[in-house]
């Protein structure tokens, strides 16, 4: 099989997929918009995860902090977050 061609199997093989894990991120207030809280898809363990900012599912930079859970029981939270992570 030419290289070519190997490259294209190997793109197309099936891969396992890990269950996809959210945290929570907190983002500044900017103007008239309220800081919110995000989704952030985590594609590492959360002990590797230093609070620093993420890009959350929206698309926003926010700031990750593991003492709180996704989904948020907080009232403050970005809704496209919610949609995208798979809803409440």
């Amino acid at each position: 099989m030419a290289p070519l061609a190997d490259a294209r199997a190997a793109s197309t093989a099936p891969t396992a997929f890990a269950a996809t894990t959210h945290a929570a991120a907190r983002s500044r207030a900017h103007g008239p918009t309220a800081a919110l809280w995000h989704a952030v898809e985590l594609h590492r363990p959360a002990a590797e995860v230093d609070g620093a900012c993420e890009l959350t599912l929206c698309g926003t930079l926010a700031r990750v902090s593991l003492d709180e859970e996704w989904p948020t029981s907080a009232r403050d939270v970005c809704v496209p977050c919610v949609v995208l992570a798979g809803g409440r």
